[in-house]
């Protein structure tokens, strides 16, 4: 596609078929049939290093339809689609670490990914370590057997940045590939491979599909990383249904604008919040005097609708969990990234295990979604107003 294009335009067109049609049609199959022995001995041959039709869980025109939109959204060489976010995470992991390997990780990694670490990594003979999310103790946690630096950018719950083509550049000097959780850029505020990554993985489920309707996980790598993750995605039997697929092709045409949206309102009640006596802090990269802001501005494009309210002193994570409740547009629910605002508690205790959160104020993160933002407010200021001077009334 010509580069000339802005991104939005872009977007409407990756993916696309030549033959007249503007969205891809579904495409449920399971086998194909060839047209004698060579054309399947040769076909079956060829498929190890060309995407070809060959077999349902090889991919399908939905399937392919929307690896080639990723393709074209994260600036990548190929892509690889699987049931759900964490399943991209696992197989990515298992992929590129064999027994006695090391990985680094951020300490700022999607919570699911610890117990993957604790439970599967350490039973296959894989080393890991957590390093801070700013980066700071990579070079003392580095090993010889490290072979890759996981990140995510920003980090899950409060957002911090790694300066990515500082570490890329000394990983790739130490033999070791870099992939990063772009879930919070969905390829359009944040682009890794452009940064120096060589991996960058998301959950369709959220701003992809941007809907709430669909789980799904998805991979893009440059054409040097290409290959061990084809194999371990065909070996693990990973593939999504040509429904889905559909789901969040259509889900990409209004990504751009979704993002948009979310932005304007987030930045309206990021305002608000920072106005209130309850609130210590709101943690977003985008505004200004965050930690990660610098390099927010640097890397990144926009930001999206997550923002986490750190709380003053004296009101307490039950407080907290009391406002929830009062919560009416806010729904009390573990994704984000669709058109509905939500809204969960944050515990840093278990959420990370290097980065100090020891005295600071209780926590709970909003997705402010695409609903009027006066309506967004009104329903935070009749929740807030259960906490008075860090007391529940």
């Amino acid at each position: 596609m010509a580069d000339t294009f802005k991104p939005a335009t872009r977007l409407l067109r990756a993916g696309r078929p030549h033959r007249g049609w503007v969205n891809t049609p579904v495409t449920r199959a399971s086998t194909y049939v060839f047209d004698n022995v060579q054309h399947w001995r040769d076909t079956r041959t060829r498929r190890e290093h060309e995407r070809l039709a060959s077999y349902g869980a090889r991919g399908t025109d939905s399937t392919h339809a929307l690896e080639d939109a990723l393709v074209e959204l994260e600036g990548g060489y190929r892509a690889k689609l699987y049931p759900t976010g964490q399943a991209a995470i696992a197989v990515l992991l298992l992929a590129y670490l064999k027994t006695g390997d090391h990985v680094l990780i951020t300490d700022a990694v999607y919570e699911p990914v610890r117990r993957f670490c604790a439970e599967h990594l350490t039973r296959l003979g894989i080393e890991y370590s957590f390093y801070l999310p700013d980066g700071s103790d990579i070079e003392a946690k580095w090993q010889p057997n490290t072979r890759l630096l996981y990140a995510e950018c920003p980090g899950s719950l409060v957002y911090e940045m790694l300066d990515l083509p500082r570490w890329s550049a000394w990983a790739h000097a130490r033999d070791c590939l870099v992939a990063v959780d772009n879930t919070w850029g969905a390829g359009v505020l944040y682009r890794p491979l452009a940064l120096g990554a060589d991996i960058s993985v998301q959950a369709a489920t959220k701003y992809l599909s941007g809907h709430a309707d669909v789980v799904m996980g998805a991979i893009v790598t440059t054409q040097v990383a290409w290959a061990p993750l084809e194999r371990a995605s065909v070996d693990f039997g990973q593939t999504v249904g040509a429904d889905d697929a559909f789901l969040v092709l259509r889900g990409i045409r209004s990504l751009a604008l979704r993002l948009a949206g979310h932005e304007r309102n987030a930045w309206v009640v990021a305002q608000w919040l920072q106005g209130r006596p309850e609130v210590a802090r709101v943690l977003c990269p985008a505004l200004p005097g965050d930690p990660s802001h610098a390099l927010w501005l640097r890397d990144c494009s926009g930001t999206n609708g997550l923002l986490s309210i750190e709380f003053a002193a004296g009101i307490s994570a039950g407080d907290v969990e009391a406002m929830i409740d009062a919560l009416a547009l806010f729904g009390l629910g573990a994704s984000w990234g669709g058109f509905e605002s939500l809204v969960v508690p944050i515990y840093m205790h278990r959420a990370r295990s290097v980065s100090d959160w020891s005295g600071r104020g209780a926590l709970l993160r909003l997705h402010v979604g695409l609903e009027d933002p006066e309506d967004l407010i009104a329903d935070l200021a009749q929740a807030m107003a259960q906490l008075s001077h860090g007391e529940v009334t």
